[in-house]
């Protein structure tokens, strides 16, 4: 993928946290960070499976097809710390954490259902979306320690700076956070599988990537949500 043309798909899927904001300061409620970020959570737990190439044309890197969705995660997490505070933000990802396990539910009862003798694609059904209880673990235990992780570091940050030099909570909770989530998924799911060098510096990249475009997002959430009502075109 051209790197220009991946920072645009950057942009287009962070631009989603945009209306999250606008919800959250026109009602003051996180319901539609929340819905974002249950969404993103539940897409990327799905498509990765799949392992993509990432071609910047000097080198070359590998990483799971989620990991351009997930990523953002991370900057709703930021964005729902920053407004309302750390424990809506564990609530946020206890929500999603429950939401994952019922999906991972459905679908397997989906997939065991016995098919109608005329549906064909059973077999491509169950090999998309019965992604192995291996990668479900290990997503599930990534995220609740990685995501919970970068609450608390950022709500620390917030507190040592005053509130102040939002750049540095933004980068210093998403840096470290994205780490261990790559080196606790990546480990589990393909230990043994697939080369875990490649896939954990190309994941790591490609999140620190997002992390780094996702600055600007992140003030332009923050100046969303302090706009005065009068201000918000209705």
């Amino acid at each position: 993928m051209n790197p220009l043309l991946l920072i645009l798909w950057i942009g287009i899927i962070t631009a989603f946290s945009l209306f999250g904001s606008w919800y959250a300061r026109k009602y003051n409620k996180p319901d539609a960070l929340i819905g974002l970020y249950v969404a993103f959570v539940l897409i990327s737990n799905i498509i990765a499976y799949k392992i993509v190439t990432f071609d910047f044309g000097f080198i070359t890197f590998y990483a799971t097809s989620a990991t351009l969705v997930f990523s953002v995660t991370f900057l709703l997490t930021d964005i729902v710390n920053e407004k309302f505070g750390r424990k809506e933000t564990h609530k946020m990802i206890f929500i999603a954490f429950i939401t994952q396990l019922a999906v991972a539910l459905f679908i397997l009862l989906s997939i065991y259902l016995k098919p109608a003798p005329f549906f064909t694609d059973q077999e491509i059904f169950a090999k998309i979306l019965g992604f192995a209880p291996r990668i479900m673990i290990a997503s599930w235990i990534a995220f609740l320690i990685s995501e919970n992780v970068d609450a608390y570091i950022f709500a620390w940050f917030k507190n040592l700076t005053k509130g102040k030099h939002l750049w540095t909570r933004n980068i210093f909770s998403s840096i470290p956070s994205m780490a261990l989530d790559t080196l606790i998924f990546v480990t589990i799911a393909f230990y043994g599988v697939q080369p875990l060098s490649p896939l954990i510096t190309g994941v790591l990249v490609i999140k620190w990537l997002v992390g780094i475009v996702d600055i600007p997002f992140m003030y332009l959430n923050r100046w969303i949500i302090n706009l005065k009502i009068k201000q918000i075109l209705e």
